[in-house]
């Protein structure tokens, strides 16, 4: 399964871990999804949504 926010497209960032000697590998930023029931045009179904999604309203929760 992705790790991609199914309403912003958010998906993992990539970048490296420095160490104190300055030695680098590279590391990924997986974004903070959650399973959630959303109201999808009058259906109830189950999304994976990031957390900035659901802070700002983007989606409905389904109740």
């Amino acid at each position: 399964m992705a790790k991609r926010c199914e309403v912003c497209s958010k998906g993992p960032m990539a970048g490296n871990n420095v160490s104190h000697a300055m030695n680098k590998t590279r590391r990924r930023w997986l974004p903070n999804l959650q399973a959630v029931k959303i109201n999808d045009r009058g259906t109830h179904r189950t999304a994976r949504v990031c957390a900035q999604c659901l802070r700002s309203k983007r989606v409905t929760r389904a109740v």
